[in-house]
């Protein structure tokens, strides 16, 4: 069924938080102003976040395409529930995978749904029960690039396919110079970026390649990279890293890793006018996503060739891993409460001043009512 798009949420205002390294955010001993606190947990700096029973530490792992959001639901959870501290390592949506499968983490973020392989594993850790995954962050794969004296790019899916399987290889090429006959293109190597580590965010890129352009590209898909050629990076951020830093550079990341002065492509689609990568767009075409997962597991299926104008194409959603049962004693509150917050209308608030798409209502009222019946 088609998902009705979501009111605009509340925008909070939110600075830009740094993506490096593993984050550990604690409130424990001090309040904001660096005075002693009372160590009441639920000494509220939002008096809207139910701590609960919720304390000590809370470790997770996953996907670096959401981290971004992750570090300002973090900032805001640990200024109120202020005896627990939240330690998000986006490591990639492989890694994160791994350790919730492993039983190292309280859950996982990826930003592709479990594979039925995965399933199977979850359940030696989620006792009773199985790993569910919990739609909770949307927004568009950018394609960034670094071009002098190119301002504006478009290009389409056959284009990128091409490009980023080695076979497009200067800037002049005229089939980039078709898509766009104003630009000074200049005689310039492209040096396509790729990830090293397995990314949800390489198996969305690639999911969109297989949908809008199958004849040039030829390859399975995954989170795992499988073209030939081009440089690799770990981590969005550092594909990020590796397009600011080197001229005729291209890859795709999360939106909110395409700033500082990077410039974005606008893709070309079946619609009239090409489509910039913005939060508002990518909630066009996640809003025509199907679930398709069953029993408490709320997997989507997102539609990577929308013609509707406005839809950005190359959009992905993060889930948050969980086990539905079976789940740890002692980090059980904190993981309810957290992900209870994060759910909330406040905490989907947060995500378009941060470069993300809040969840259309209907989907998020069922994660809701996923998450306040986890055991």
């Amino acid at each position: 069924m088609k998902l009705q798009r979501k009111n605009r949420l509340r925008a909070l205002s939110l600075g830009a938080v740094a993506v490096t390294g593993a984050l550990t955010l604690t409130a424990c001993g001090s309040d904001d102003t660096g005075g002693s606190t009372t160590g009441d947990s639920t000494a509220s700096a939002n008096s809207k976040i139910d701590c609960g029973d919720a304390k000590g530490q809370l470790l997770a792992d996953g996907s670096s395409a959401q981290k971004n959001a992750i570090d300002a639901w973090v900032k805001q959870y640990t200024a109120s529930c202020k005896s627990v501290q939240i330690n998000y390592k986006g490591g990639g949506s492989g890694a994160g995978i791994t350790a919730f499968t492993q039983g190292q983490v309280a859950f996982a973020g990826s930003d592709s749904a479990l594979k039925p392989e995965e399933v199977a594993a979850s359940k030696e850790v989620c006792k009773g029960g199985q790993g569910i995954d919990l739609p909770m962050v949307g927004g568009p794969i950018a394609v960034g690039y670094n071009v002098p004296g190119v301002d504006s790019l478009v290009l389409d899916a056959k284009t990128l396919a091409l490009i980023f399987d080695s076979k497009i290889t200067n800037w002049n090429d005229k089939a980039i110079k078709a898509l766009n006959p104003d630009a000074k293109l200049p005689d310039l190597k492209i040096q396509p970026y790729h990830r090293s580590d397995e990314s949800g965010t390489t198996d969305n890129f690639t999911k969109y390649l297989i949908a809008a352009a199958p004849d040039q590209w030829k390859y399975e898909g995954g989170k795992a990279w499988q073209a030939k050629g081009g440089q690799s990076a770990q981590g969005s951020s550092g594909v990020a890293q590796g397009v600011k830093s080197t001229e005729g550079a291209i890859s795709y990341m999360e939106l909110s890793y395409a700033k500082d002065g990077m410039t974005t492509v606008d893709i070309k689609t079946g619609a009239p006018d090409p489509v910039k990568a913005t939060v508002e767009n990518a909630t066009k075409a996640i809003s025509e996503a199907q679930v398709v997962g069953t029993g408490k597991d709320l997997a989507l299926k997102l539609n990577y060739t929308p013609t509707a104008e406005g839809a950005y194409p190359l959009t992905l959603v993060t889930y948050e891993i969980v086990c539905d049962k079976g789940n740890k004693a002692d980090t059980l509150p904190a993981t309810k409460s957290f992900l209870t917050y994060i759910a909330s209308e406040d905490g989907q608030g947060l995500l378009a001043d941060a470069g993300y798409a809040p969840m259309p209502e209907e989907i998020i009222t069922k994660v809701r009512s996923t998450i306040s019946g986890l055991s």
